[in-house]
């Protein structure tokens, strides 16, 4: 009998006993509530927002305490996430805080993808999450989780209306994290103003379907309060570090010129009701949504990606294996179906580059045969130049020779005639 239908069968046939006295469980909550305090929390805060909005300030008040980090400047070349995390102690409850701000959101002219760095960090801590959940050997007890679980998106206090780079970007968030808007430096506009903004940022989440997180209403101990509070979104905060003494009291607040902003007043600002939302109610909410909601929805476009589904086009229940064997035959037909496109590229590029070869040798055969009878033409021009050459050579040396002898000649019949002459002068003078 297949285990689902066990379970379906205990569940049809559960029926209630009384206890005939006390057996213990009762204790379950206890030892759930002192494991979890001796493991610690973790929460995971992201703050987007322009450059000096306040982000830091906020976040120092937020925990009472001040956190370390580089103070960011408006000449980044793009936005980039910059993450800390602190290690926490109240009480007995440890609490591990990582805050991660976006360095350079809002300064460059071009804010057309100054949402995607956002994005991409996101989705790489789901990634990172996913690919621990999918070991053989998992350690989930020690994971340090990273996901991101509430995301305080500022919004500059202009008292118009949103800007297209904050709609667009929260556009882009609301699927993947729980969305707190603010309303950063709240004491820059007017009482009567900042009302009237909250009413136009409303109207224009709503009008772009933007999906912003809602205070949960379903827990009856809670429900008072969050459906009171979800009235009051965005929040109008103000962040100050700074203590003054206000009558014989230390308060944090921002001192001006024209008077005194407290910041934990609300009838200056709306911080306290910030921190008893993202802190003191429903911070165990965060976190649960972010798991329950925008991690299985990763989770699960991730494996329809990866081609696993949960039934098959009957209808019908499919095993991880059943699902595996399929995913692996289809990978391997894929794969031998590129192989086989693969090969016969391979051999018609063969083909095509034997041809070319043979023409290039055909080619190279006829150059070959036109010098060769160049040369031959050539030789034979030289060689008859040779012979002509010679011919000539010959005819000179024959000349020359036949004038030499006619010299010879003549040099000697003229010394013929001189001996002659000096002989017919002796007989004379004998005489």
């Amino acid at each position: 009998m297949a285990a689902t239908d066990i379970a379906r069968q205990v569940g049809e046939g559960c029926r209630t006993v009384p206890l005939a006295g006390h057996v213990g469980f009762d204790s379950l909550p206890d030892q759930l509530v002192n494991k979890s305090v001796s493991q610690g929390f973790c929460f995971n805060i992201l703050c987007v927002g322009e450059t000096g909005l306040g982000k830091s300030t906020l976040m120092d008040t937020l925990f009472n305490t001040k956190f370390e980090g580089e103070p960011a400047t408006h000449t980044q070349p793009g936005v980039q996430l910059r993450s800390n995390t602190y290690d926490l102690q109240e009480s007995n409850v440890g609490l591990k805080l990582t805050i991660v701000s976006t360095v350079g959101f809002g300064d460059q002219i071009n804010k057309e993808d100054s949402y995607k760095p956002i994005v991409e960090f996101i989705d790489a801590q789901f990634e990172a999450y996913l690919q621990e959940e999918l070991k053989i050997r998992r350690v989930l007890h020690t994971y340090h989780d990273s996901r991101i679980h509430a995301c305080l998106y500022f919004i500059a206090p202009t008292g118009h209306s949103l800007k297209s780079l904050d709609l667009v970007t929260m556009k882009k968030l609301d699927s993947k994290v729980n969305i707190i808007p603010i309303i950063a430096k709240s004491d820059a506009i007017s009482k009567s103003e900042l009302t009237k903004f909250k009413i136009k940022i409303t109207s224009e989440l709503v009008n772009n379907g933007v999906q912003i997180y809602q205070f949960p209403t379903d827990d009856e101990s809670v429900a008072e309060i969050n459906g009171t509070m979800n009235a009051h979104l965005p929040f109008a905060v103000i962040g100050s570090t700074e203590e003054l003494k206000i009558g014989n009291k230390m308060m944090k607040a921002r001192q001006y010129p024209w008077g005194t902003v407290q910041v934990e007043n609300e009838a200056h600002c709306d911080f306290v009701k910030l921190r008893e939302m993202l802190i003191r109610v429903n911070m165990e909410d965060l976190r649960e949504q972010t798991h329950s909601r925008h991690y299985e929805l990763y989770r699960r476009c991730k494996l329809e990606e990866m081609g696993f589904k949960d039934t098959d086009p009957d209808s019908k229940p499919f095993s991880l294996q059943e699902t595996y064997e399929a995913k692996r035959n289809e990978f391997l037909g894929e794969l031998q179906k590129k192989e086989e496109e693969m090969r016969q590229m391979f051999v018609q590029r063969v083909k095509e580059k034997e041809a070319e070869l043979k023409e290039a040798e055909k080619e190279l055969h006829e150059k070959f045969d036109r010098l060769k009878k160049l040369h031959q033409d050539e030789k034979k021009k030289l060689e008859d130049k040779k012979k002509s050459l010679d011919d000539e050579v010959n005819a000179f040396k024959q000349r020359k020779t036949a004038a030499e002898l006619l010299q010879s000649q003549g040099s000697q019949a003229g010394g013929s005639q001189t001996l002659k002459r000096d002989k017919e002068k002796k007989n004379l003078g004998f005489l």
